[in-house]
């Protein structure tokens, strides 16, 4: 019977690897989707900034805000993160008054959008992490999806101009 304790010894060994690449499969697949869904919100967010972007510059400012946040709305993938980059450059170019509810609601959808393009950034990383790990890379547990890829523009978050009162 001293033979019998290597085959329960090898059964178990087996099945705890099994269940940790079952474990590891599982964490590849469910970072992988929530990097999905975050490139998705962020994508929203990106629309809603500059829908808002477009609203303003027809209400108070010139043609440039407003060919800017047409392009940022307009644009294909390839170009996406330059056309941001752009509308975010002519948004900072113009004098925002927090008071005046269109100017709010840029702000406020710059502010959104930092938080989705952080949180996508956050899990953007997790994935590639994730999926990079050597016997992850062996087995191909992530080979279903393309790479998750970093969205990279300036820091769209917005300052209000400080409210200067003398006296």
């Amino acid at each position: 019977m001293p033979g019998m304790w290597w085959v329960v010894g090898a059964v178990v060994v087996v099945g705890l690897v099994a269940t940790y690449l079952i474990w590891t499969a599982g964490r590849v697949e469910r970072l992988q989707a929530r990097a999905e869904s975050a490139a998705r919100a962020l994508e929203a967010h990106l629309l809603r900034r500059a829908a808002a972007a477009a609203v303003l510059a027809e209400q108070r400012y010139g043609v440039e805000l407003y060919g800017a946040a047409r392009i940022a709305l307009d644009a294909v993938p390839e170009e996406r993160e330059a056309a941001e980059n752009d509308l975010t450059r002519q948004l900072r170019s113009v004098q925002l008054d927090p008071a005046d509810p269109a100017c709010e609601a840029v702000i406020a959808a710059s502010r959104r959008l930092a938080l989705a393009r952080q949180v996508h950034t956050d899990l953007v990383r997790d994935a590639r992490a994730a999926r990079g790990r050597p016997l992850v890379r062996l087995l191909r547990m992530g080979h279903r999806h393309p790479w998750p890829r970093y969205f990279d523009i300036d820091d769209p978050t917005l300052a209000a101009p400080a409210d200067v009162t003398t006296g």
